[in-house]
C-alpha cells in the first residue's frame, strides 16, 4: 500500500512540515528508473550533505518513495534533471483528493507533481498548469495531465452510502482495505465498519508485513506476518523499501509463482462457484420436461396462435403461465420444449463435468502451494516450478508494450483483439493470410489469430485453446458452450460500409467450445 491513497496522504502531510521553506538543491538519476532530490536552508546549497532527500523508485514492477539520511552522488552516469526548479523554495505541499498523488508547490508558479500510479507512477514538472518536463519520457500520456483537474471530489455522505454503495463511494481503499471489509462482513458492509475503517485511517499505524514472501506496506492489522510497526511515514517507506531489497532470491521467485497460483486459484473457486449456481437454478427451476407434457395434456384448452397461456401444473398443484410460439401449433411448442430438455440434460451433464475438473484443478493448485511453500534450496524450487511448467513465461501475457493480447500455447502464438478498434488492427494489419482466424458466432467479441508455422498443420488443440479464448472474450463468456467462427484469415475481409470490427466471412467452420482463459 505504499502507493495508496490513504498512506500517501499521510506522507504527505508528514513532508509538508520537513519540506517547507527549503530549497531544492540538486535533482539528478544515477539509476535507470530512480531520481534523487536534495534540499537545503537556503543559502547552503554549497554543502554536500543536504538536510531532507526525496528518493523516487519508479520501476515498471515496483513504485516507492524512500527518504534517505545520507546520499552520495557518483562521479560518473548521473544526469541532472528539472533544472528550472534548482535553487527555488519550496511554498507547500497538496495532496490530491481521493488521488494517489500529491505535489511540491515551488516559486515561480513550478509545481512537482508526485503521481503514484503503481506500474504507471511519474514526477511531472508544471509551469502555470502546463507540463514543460517528465521524469518517465516513456508516459508520453503524462504530457496531457491537468493539475487542476485532480482532485476527484466524492459525496461520501451516509445517504449516497445508501444509493450507490461503498464501493462507488470509496474507490481509493485499495485491495487490502477492501478485502478486509468484505472478509468481515457476512452480506453487506455496515456503515459503521466504513466508519471505523475512515476512522483508523485518520490516524494509522504503519506495518511492515510479509505475504507470500512479499514484504508489504499496510495500514490494517490483517493477514501475514508483521515485522516492524511504525507511527511515522517516512520511517515506514524507508523500512519498506529495504525490506523489498533484503528479500532472497528464492522468497523472490516463490513469491512470484504463489501470486499467479493464488490468481489462478481464486479464478478456479470462481468458476466452480458459478457452476453451482447454474446447477441449483437448473434444479429449482420449472424443467422444460414438465412444461411441454403440461401442454400435451392440455391440446384441446389451447387456443390457436396463443403467446401466453395459464394451465394446471399438475406437478406442483397450482396454475402456471407458460409462453408459447403463436406462430406455431401448441404440439409444435411441446416439441420445442422437449428438445430444449435434452439440451438442459446437456448442459446440466457438463457443468458437472467441469465442476469436477476444476474441482480437482483446485486440489492441485492448492497442493502446488504447499510443496512451493516448503522447498529450502532455489535448485529443488526451480527444478519443481520447470517440471511443472510454472515459469511465469508460460502463462497468458498481457503488456502495456503489446498492442494485442498475447498467448503463447504449444509453441503457438494466439493474439486477441482489445476492442473493435484494435480488432481491425489485427485482421486487416497484422494478420496474415495463412493464419487462422476465429470468433465467438452471432455476438460482439474479439478477433483471435493463431499465427502460421511453416509446414505445420495447426494442432486441435491449440485451435481448441484460441477457440476458447474467443468464446471468452465475447458476449457468450458466461455461456456453458459457444460456437465460435474458425476459418483462414484469407476468407476474411471487410468492405468501407462496414463498422470497427465487422468483417465478411466467405467461409467458415463452427465448433462449440467451453468459454475459457
Amino acid at each position: 500500500m505504499q502507493t495508496n491513497y490513504y498512506f500517501l496522504r499521510q506522507l504527505s502531510k508528514k513532508l509538508s512540515t520537513e519540506l517547507t521553506g527549503l530549497v531544492l538543491a540538486e535533482c539528478f538519476s544515477q539509476e535507470k528508473d530512480e531520481i534523487l532530490l536534495g534540499f537545503c536552508s537556503e543559502g547552503k546549497q554549497w554543502r554536500d550533505q543536504k538536510e531532507f532527500y526525496i528518493k523516487g523508485v519508479l520501476h515498471p514492477d515496483f513504485a516507492c518513495l524512500v527518504f534517505p539520511k545520507d546520499f552520495k552522488r557518483a562521479g560518473r552516469n548521473s544526469v541532472n534533471l528539472f533544472k528550472e526548479i534548482i535553487d527555488l523554495k519550496v511554498l507547500s505541499i497538496r495532496q490530491f483528493e481521493n488521488e494517489r498523488a500529491f505535489a511540491l508547490y515551488f516559486e515561480n508558479n513550478f509545481v512537482l507533481l508526485f503521481k503514484m500510479y503503481g506500474n504507471r507512477s511519474n514526477i511531472i514538472l508544471f509551469q502555470e498548469n502546463e507540463v514543460i518536463d517528465l521524469f518517465q519520457n516513456k508516459l508520453v500520456i503524462d504530457n496531457n495531465v491537468e493539475i487542476d483537474k485532480l482532485d476527484r471530489p466524492i459525496d461520501q455522505s451516509f445517504e449516497a452510502f445508501q444509493e450507490k454503495g461503498w464501493k462507488v463511494l470509496f474507490p481509493t481503499f485499495g485491495k487490502e482495505i477492501t478485502k478486509f471489509l468484505t472478509k468481515n462482513s457476512t452480506e453487506v458492509v455496515a456503515w459503521e465498519q466504513i466508519q471505523s475503517i475512515l476512522k483508523q485511517l485518520e490516524t494509522p499505524t504503519f506495518y511492515i508485513k510479509t505475504i507470500d514472501f512479499q514484504p508489504v506496506l499496510s495500514l490494517i492489522d490483517e493477514d501475514g506476518e508483521i515485522l516492524n510497526t511504525f507511527s511515522d511515514p517516512l520511517e515506514a517507506s524507508n523500512a519498506f523499501y529495504y525490506a523489498h531489497n533484503k528479500i532472497n532470491v528464492i522468497d523472490k521467485e516463490k513469491g512470484l509463482i504463489i501470486k499467479a497460483l493464488q490468481k489462478r486459484k481464486t479464478r478456479t473457486q470462481t468458476y466452480i462457484d458459478k457452476c453451482y449456481q447454474q446447477l441449483s437454478g437448473l434444479d429449482t427451476g420449472v424443467k422444460h420436461d414438465e412444461i411441454a407434457n403440461i401442454i400435451m395434456a392440455n391440446l384441446h384448452a389451447i387456443p390457436e396462435r396463443t403467446e401466453v397461456i395459464e394451465l394446471y401444473d399438475f406437478y406442483r398443484d397450482q396454475p402456471i403461465k407458460i409462453r408459447l410460439k403463436p406462430d406455431l401449433s401448441p404440439q409444435k411448442s411441446a416439441e420445442n420444449y422437449y428438445r430444449k430438455s435434452k439440451n438442459e440434460k446437456i448442459e446440466i451433464e457438463k457443468l458437472m463435468e467441469n465442476v469436477e475438473a476444476k474441482e480437482m484443478d483446485l486440489a492441485e493448485i492448492e497442493q502446488q502451494i504447499k510443496d512451493i511453500e516448503g522447498f529450502e534450496t532455489l535448485k529443488e524450487f526451480r527444478k519443481y516450478v520447470k517440471a511443472n511448467q510454472l515459469e511465469p513465461s508460460q502463462k497468458a501475457v498481457e503488456t502495456v508494450q503489446t498492442l494485442f493480447k498475447c498467448y503463447q500455447f504449444e509453441g503457438y502464438e494466439i493474439l486477441v483483439g482489445r476492442n473493435a478498434k484494435n480488432n481491425d488492427l489485427l485482421t486487416q494489419r497484422f494478420a496474415r493470410k495463412e493464419d487462422l482466424w476465429l470468433h465467438a458466432r452471432d455476438v460482439a467479441g474479439s478477433h483471435v489469430v493463431i499465427r502460421k508455422q511453416a509446414g505445420r498443420n495447426f494442432p486441435i488443440n491449440v485451435i481448441e485453446k484460441a477457440a476458447g479464448l474467443a468464446a471468452f472474450y465475447s458476449k457468450r463468456k458466461n455461456d456453458t458452450l459457444c460456437p465460435v467462427i474458425v476459418t483462414p484469415k484469407k476468407y476474411v475481409r471487410k468492405t468501407r460500409d462496414l463498422g470497427e470490427g465487422q468483417v465478411i466471412i466467405d467461409k467458415e467452420e463452427v465448433i462449440m467450445i467451453e468459454p475459457k482463459l
